[in-house]
Formats: structure tokens, sequence, C-alpha cells
């Protein structure tokens, strides 16, 4: 029998497409290659099982889905949970989503998302198996984290194991921002991390799992499958966009930096073809860049500001800045803080739970510098430092 499965594997390596502009020899011996690749590696554990794959469009293997390829391999896959953004990643942010049968297979997905958060009993009662694959950026209000939680609780409930592909982290380098205050957990943070907490979301399972982070103090039976020729030190180029308003490896950059103007007056860009590398407001003074938020389908539906010309900064040129940095960036909140004067009317309601504390809106509104702020961070950063060291499975960045 496991011959019979390695030659199975063998002949869907042979002949599975590569990412586009690599040779098959080249893609498979050089790059940085995500857990999802390493069929040999977990396939025998999902054979002959009843199968769930927490997945999206991110869940690729080249240019073949994960669920399509282990359909290939004869697993049998009962259910398909979404996280935000859908299975196949084209529902705008926040966008209820209704539980569906995947046109192209036939099978029944059901959405992780909006007040369907975990997998219920009923959800499980078919399952033996549970594989999460989803794409990552490393950043704490980035959802699918929380749904990875979400889900190791329901498996940990069931007794239910759960395998984890590994993928690496674009944002792996650097660690940074407050580490978030248990009474600020919410959707958008979880648990006690950095904004940037520079670790791959398998490490990150570990983490939740050995610090006793899931209710009632439980643990899940969890295995992750670790990503080939990965280091914190890598800065790895996204395949393929991680959800609708990253929409580059620009995005993606800056979003650690920007995604906290989503608890201001600020508009982060949404509504146009380059989300989160603008900001702008329709009173800000300074500057002649200007954009105007439309509708999107499947991106942006409602926009703030929608058909409202903002002004601001274009801040797609920094990116490549702040992937060397390796830190937040502060200085363009602070300034559109002091440039539109709106005191606390700046923020809403929603700033502090992004933040993960209330410290951060106080210190801006108090008019602490960048320096100030973030030297506030450190006794806490030194902390996650030692608990993020115990988990780590790729050697860490210099």
């Amino acid at each position: 029998m496991k011959i019979f499965i390695l030659s199975i594997v063998f002949l869907f390596l042979l002949y599975s497409i590569p990412p586009e502009g690599h040779t098959q020899s080249e893609y498979f011996q050089k790059e940085i290659l995500p857990a999802a690749y390493s069929i040999t590696e977990y396939l025998p554990q999902i054979l002959g099982k009843r199968v769930a794959i927490v997945g999206n469009n991110t869940s690729m293997i080249g240019k073949k889905h994960l669920v399509d390829t282990l359909l290939s391999l004869h697993v049998n896959i009962v259910k398909i949970f979404g996280p935000e953004h859908g299975f196949r990643g084209n529902a705008a942010d926040g966008t209820t989503i209704a539980n569906v049968t995947d046109a192209n297979t036939g099978i029944p997905v059901i959405s992780l998302y909006g007040n369907h958060k975990k997998p219920t009993d009923d959800e499980l009662r078919d399952v033996d198996m549970m594989v999460f694959d989803i794409q990552d950026v490393g950043t704490r209000f980035y959802t699918y984290i929380s749904t990875l939680t979400y889900v190791m609780q329901a498996c940990a409930e069931k007794n239910i194991p759960l395998i984890v592909l590994d993928r690496p982290n674009p944002n792996g380098y650097y660690i940074d921002g407050p580490v978030l205050k248990p009474e600020y957990s919410s959707f958008v943070g979880l648990h006690p991390v950095p904004i940037v907490y520079g670790m791959t979301i398998g490490e990150y399972a570990l983490m939740v799992n050995g610090e006793r982070w899931l209710e009632n103090g439980l643990k899940c039976n969890l295995k992750v499958i670790p990503c080939a020729g990965y280091t914190h030190d890598s800065r790895y180029q996204l395949p393929i966009k991680p959800s609708p308003n990253l929409p580059d490896m620009k995005s993606v950059y800056l979003y650690p930096s920007l995604c906290l103007f989503e608890g201001t007056v600020v508009s982060v860009g949404r509504g146009t073809d380059f989300p989160f590398q603008v900001i702008g407001h329709p009173s800000y003074q300074l500057g002649t860049f200007s954009f105007t938020p439309r509708i999107i389908i499947g991106v942006s539906e409602n926009p703030p500001y929608k058909g409202q010309k903002c002004k601001g900064l274009n801040l797609a040129g920094n990116a490549g800045l702040i992937r060397e940095k390796g830190h937040i960036d502060l200085l363009w909140f602070t300034k559109m803080y002091h440039s539109l004067n709106l005191n606390d009317k700046f923020f809403n309601s929603f700033f502090d739970k992004l933040a993960g504390t209330d410290q951060l809106r106080k210190q801006v509104m108090m008019g602490l510098n960048e320096d100030q702020i973030r030297n506030s961070w450190q006794e806490d950063l030194k902390k996650f430092k030692r608990v993020r060291s115990r988990y780590l499975l790729y050697p860490d960045f210099q």
C-alpha cells in the first residue's frame, strides 16, 4: 500500500505544473516551498479518512488547488470550511458568506465568518481529520489566525486530529507593535501577541497549543507539516494575492503599518486599484495626491468616502523601505492625526481592538513621537520573544 501511495505521489509531482516562469527542476529544487507540496508527508495520514479542508484561494500547489489535488489522489474530502473572503477568496471584507456547494467539486462549503466562526459538533460529526492550508501575512489583525484558533478549539473538543500545512510568512522577518491586552481580545486579535509576530501560521498554531490559549486549557491533536527552504530572514514573494484588498507585495508590506487607519476617519484606499498603499481623507489639505473610492464588486462594495475625493499620500513607493527597515511606520499615522486636527474624533470604536490596547490611542493624542511610542512596547516585546522562541520551526532572523 505504501509503495502504491508513493507511486501516485511521484506521478503527480512529475506531471504537475509549476508556477509560470519556472521549470519543473528549478521549482522543486531551488524555491521556498509551502508544506502543501510535501504530499508524501501528509497523504498517508489522510488516505482512508473522512477529511475536512480549511482553505481558500491561496491553498494551491502550483496551479492546482489543494482540494483538486487531494481528490485526484483519492482522498475522501467530505466538506470544506472557508474563512473570511470565502473559499474561493472572492468576497469583499466583512461580507456575509452563505454556505454553498462548491461548483467545481460538489463538496459542501461551510463559512467560518460572521456569526459562525467555529465548526459545530454537527458539522464535524462525519469528519475524522482536519487539514488547514491558508496563506497568512503575519499580522495580528489579519483574521485567518483567528479562524485557525477556532478550528483548533473545535478539533480539541471533538478529539479530531488537525494537520496544518505551513506556508511562509512574507512579514516573518521582524516583530513589532504593541502586544494585545486580554480585555481587547476580538476576532481581529485573540491572543497576547504583537501586531507583527514573526511566525509562520504553523508556528503560531504550535504557540496557541503550547501556551494553552484554547478555551478551558484544551490542547489540539496538532501536527504541523513544515515548509521547505524557508527561514525568518526570507523575503517570500506571494504567488497569489492573499485577499481581495491585498493585491500585491506592496500592499502586503504596508498592511501592518496602514491597517491601524481602519480604526480612524482615514481611508486606506479601499475602493481603488491600490488598497493599503495610499491614505487620505476629504479634509486633508497637504500635497497633491488624491483618489476617489468607488464600488468594486468582490473587493470593496461599500468603501469609506465612496464617490468623494480624498487627498492624502501615495505610499506605494515606501513598501521597499518597510521591507528593509523591518518595523511598523508610525510617522504617517501621527502626521495624519495632527494634520486633520480632529482630536478624539480621529478615532472610531474599532481602533483599540486593532491596536490591542487603548495605550496607543492615548499616546498619539498626548503628542508622543514615534520613538517614545515604540520604546513603550519593548518590555512586552521581550517577553513575547521568549515565548515565541519555544515554537520556531525555522532558523530565526539575525
